[in-house]
């Protein structure tokens, strides 16, 4: 589904663990989810498009 870069294990392209769909102050749109190896919170903006192609494959909508 949703990849992101994890700050903590220090990889790219961890799939996120339960992602949410939110949208920013400035009306841009960010994956908020868990890494699965270490349950660090990861963080990805992405685009409105991207953002509802997550929805559709599954990520949660938190807006």
């Amino acid at each position: 589904m949703v990849q992101a870069y994890c700050v903590k294990c220090k990889k790219k392209g961890q799939e996120m663990k339960s992602p949410k769909i939110v949208q920013t102050a400035r009306g841009g749109y960010m994956a908020k989810g868990q890494c699965p190896i270490c349950g660090t919170t990861m963080c990805a903006m992405m685009s409105k498009d991207n953002a509802e192609k997550s929805i559709k494959a599954g990520a949660k909508k938190s807006f």
